[in-house]
């Protein structure tokens, strides 16, 4: 369904001059991708989208992340799906419209699962394939990224997924305001690069909750 999909870059004038809404060619997207390459092929760095749309730029970020799962972990199914749900945990979005969020939700969960089922087949596990649609609706969200605030007049917040031992997942929530470089007002999303203020006098975040330490396929059941 991707592939070779032509994709408008309006739906309609409204959406244009109520929201200022226009999407990014995918040629335009990759170009501007290829400027951070090797950042889009490390399966674990974090990249957060403050307009994503529908998922244009998580799309072709996800599609460079999967590649590199495949080349190195397709041989073996567990590594393959823990290395899976590492990248589909490591991107992040915002939009105002709910229609794109849901779209870009179910963008990403369609690319994964099809190279899973692909790869798999009838081995796939269902308990894998819920954990990314789990890990998706809390990792894009429909709010403002300037105000920082969801759709429900609430301080949007991002869980921090990391995989710790094995199988296992940490998960830390984190306020988005808390994310911003307040030097700069810019989003740094670093979350727990460092325990302290860094060089540049940047606030290290403290997450807002801590969840205990589950296998991956079982991350709704923190909820």
């Amino acid at each position: 369904m991707e592939k070779g999909k032509a994709k408008a870059q309006i739906r309609s004038k409204q959406r244009v001059e109520e929201h200022g809404e226009v999407f990014t060619a995918k040629r335009e997207v990759n170009a501007m991708l290829d400027l951070v390459k090797a950042e889009t092929e490390r399966i674990e760095s974090r990249f957060l989208e403050p307009a994503c749309g529908d998922g244009n730029f998580l799309v072709e970020v996800l599609n460079r992340k999967l590649s590199v799962v495949i080349q190195k972990y397709g041989k073996i199914q567990l590594e393959y799906e823990r290395h899976l749900f590492l990248a589909i945990s490591s991107l992040y979005g915002i939009d105002l419209m709910s229609d794109n969020v849901k779209e870009c939700q179910n963008r990403l969960a369609q690319i994964a699962e099809t190279q899973y089922k692909a790869k798999f087949k009838s081995q796939t596990r269902k308990a894998v394939v819920d954990s990314i649609q789990f890990v998706l609706s809390k990792n894009i969200v429909c709010g403002d990224a300037l105000s920082m605030t969801s759709d429900k007049h609430e301080p949007i917040v991002f869980p921090e997924w990391s995989l710790v031992t094995g199988s296992k997942v940490k998960r830390r929530d984190f306020a988005f305001d808390s994310l911003v470089n307040t030097a700069t007002n810019e989003p740094t999303f670093d979350m727990v690069e460092h325990m302290d203020t860094d060089s540049m006098g940047k606030i290290i975040p403290t997450p807002i909750k801590d969840y205990s330490i589950v296998d991956f396929t079982k991350v709704s059941a923190n909820e």
